[in-house]
């Protein structure tokens, strides 16, 4: 018997590999075991147990739902055995388990009962090279997270973004510069290798809360839309390691990891750094320059970062600002955040009243000066902004009594903070 194991999320994969396998050889019925306690044992446990006790007997498998992508499930097989042959024609038998944290079992695995151990490895084989061909990860976004069972490691899938480069305000040149740096080496990456240029790639948004960082991220989502995305935030990072892993094994592909000040910030700080500062530096080295592999770090704190992170060439090749829009910024973004509603008001004393804060406190403006006009005008067709309603929604937000919320959104601190 040959087995091998893989991680909780990798049970959808393994059952498009086990799939495809049975399907090259001529497909074959599932069957399982009735009795208890089977999750303990391995195969040749439960024929022994079978045979010389009576424990089991023969009975129908068990399932479990499984995501394949944001809005998409299949059945996988939980617990049961699969009767086919292996790659020369001999008889094996597939024994397949998803993962079962309630009994300490965080891996899903296939069992492969055969004659010899070669039969059985190169029927093993033979199904990880299937489960990478029809590997459900490739090309979606993905975030990684925990789930109340022991902290065991989940994978979920997320809608990619759709957002128009008229969608993204930046100072003039920033986007184009941002674009070149991920989009163009995605697209001429045969000939950047035949140059002899390297193009796994590290890009830096840094800025204030609220100026677009994220917002940047997910517009390069759907730029590069033929890439695998990977997103880590929270405590998620502390999955960097795998991550990484998954992002060589399907590249073209991105990591994600938003507010890396959170564990690389510099070790002046502490002597020993954030445990999980190596794991990112380690992370980040050891994805070799020619795979397709892009990080994209964002952080409101860039000054605080570790050193070995933002200076050695390799880890980041750019780090581009995104400030506080400017008056065309804000013209752009009031222009933005309108869509869907007709503004009679006069924008210049908006944009003008508005220096210094963010893009998220203009979404913000809009939104309230929007909801303003429905509720005092519920009777007009469509929605109308007029200066009332801006002039009136400005001051709300302006007032003492929310100063809280314009700190949240990324305003400018007060005067004599």
């Amino acid at each position: 018997m040959v087995n091998q194991t893989w991680r909780a999320w990798e049970h959808a994969n393994l059952q498009r590999g086990v799939d495809a396998y049975l399907a090259e050889r001529g497909q074959a019925d599932w069957f399982g075991l009735s009795g208890a306690h089977r999750s303990g044992d391995d195969v040749m446990g439960l024929l022994y147990s079978s045979i010389h006790h009576g424990h089991y007997r023969l009975g129908a498998p068990d399932f479990v739902t499984v995501a394949i992508g944001p809005d998409e499930v299949t059945e996988a097989v939980q617990f049961g055995l699969a009767a086919t042959t292996a790659p020369d024609g001999t008889p094996v038998i597939l024994c397949v388990r998803g993962s079962n944290p309630h009994f300490g079992s965080e891996n899903c695995q296939v069992e492969v009962l055969a004659a010899d151990r070669v039969t059985a490895t190169v029927t093993r084989n033979r199904i990880e090279q299937l489960m990478d061909a029809h590997n459900v990860f490739r090309g979606q976004v993905l975030s990684f997270g925990y789930s109340e069972h022991r902290r065991n490691e989940l994978i979920s899938f997320l809608p990619r973004p759709h957002l128009a480069a008229d969608e993204v305000v930046l100072p003039e040149g920033a986007l184009e510069l941002i674009e070149r740096h991920t989009v163009a080496i995605a697209e001429h990456r045969t000939e950047l290798l035949a140059a002899g240029q390297h193009v796994k790639r590290g890009l830096l948004l840094h800025g204030p809360p609220g100026t677009g960082k994220t917002h940047t991220v997910r517009y390069l989502m759907n730029r590069l839309s033929d890439s695998t995305v990977i997103v880590l935030t929270g405590a998620a990072m502390g999955l960097i390691e795998h991550a990484a892993n998954l992002a060589r094994k399907l590249q073209p592909s991105v990591v994600v990891v938003e507010d890396v000040d959170l564990i690389a910030r510099d070790r002046s700080y502490s002597p020993t750094g954030h445990p999980l500062l190596f794991s990112l530096l380690d992370a980040m080295d050891g994805i070799g320059g020619d795979a397709d592999v892009t990080f994209l770090l964002t952080t409101n704190r860039a000054g605080d970062l570790e050193e070995a992170l933002a200076d050695r060439p390799g880890r980041v090749d750019l780090a581009v600002e995104i400030p506080r829009p400017d008056a065309r910024g804000r013209e752009a973004l009031l222009r933005l955040y309108s869509r869907g509603m007709k503004v009679t008001a006069d924008p210049a004393p908006i944009i003008a009243a508005t220096e210094g804060q963010t893009a998220s406190f203009i979404k913000e403006l809009l939104r309230r000066a929007a909801l303003r006009a429905i509720i005092c005008r519920p009777d007009e067709v469509g929605t109308v902004v007029g200066d009332a309603d801006l002039a009136g929604a400005l001051a709300e937000m302006n007032d003492n009594a929310a100063t809280l919320t314009r700190t949240l959104l990324g305003a400018p601190p007060e005067p004599g903070d």
